[in-house]
């Protein structure tokens, strides 16, 4: 599994994994039951706190990406194409909020934000 961290990201570290692993999960590069790196070998790898893995862990866990077993470690839960798709949304969602606040902190109006976001949708 390939993880890349950028330190000097305002992201934190743990959303950066999270985020990546997330990712690749959706893309299927990494499959149901496919184990990840134990907490300990991942944070050596990426040169991070054990605790900063462990928070990535247990924020994909939570959001049904990962299960863990005591003992044995964490694996890539069932792959549900319904959970992945709404992820997707999610992220949508939240890059076009991105969009109006930026649109809204220059000044855009309302109208101005739904008329350029209809041109883009034309194209």
């Amino acid at each position: 599994m390939k993880l890349i961290i950028n330190h000097s990201s305002m992201q934190p570290i743990y959303e950066q994994i999270v985020e990546q692993i997330k990712g690749q999960i959706i893309k299927g590069a990494l499959k149901a039951d496919t184990a990840l790196p134990s907490v300990r070998a991942l944070a050596k790898e990426l040169k991070v706190s054990a605790l900063t893995v462990k928070k990535a862990y247990d924020g994909l866990e939570a959001e049904g990406f990962v299960i863990t077993v005591h003992g044995k470690g964490s694996f890539v839960a069932f792959a549900n194409q319904q959970m992945m798709l709404e992820e997707k949304k999610k992220e949508v969602e939240s890059d076009l909020e991105g969009a109006i606040r930026k649109g809204r902190s220059c000044g855009m109006t309302d109208q101005e934000l739904g008329e350029l976001f209809h041109i883009i949708l034309e194209e």
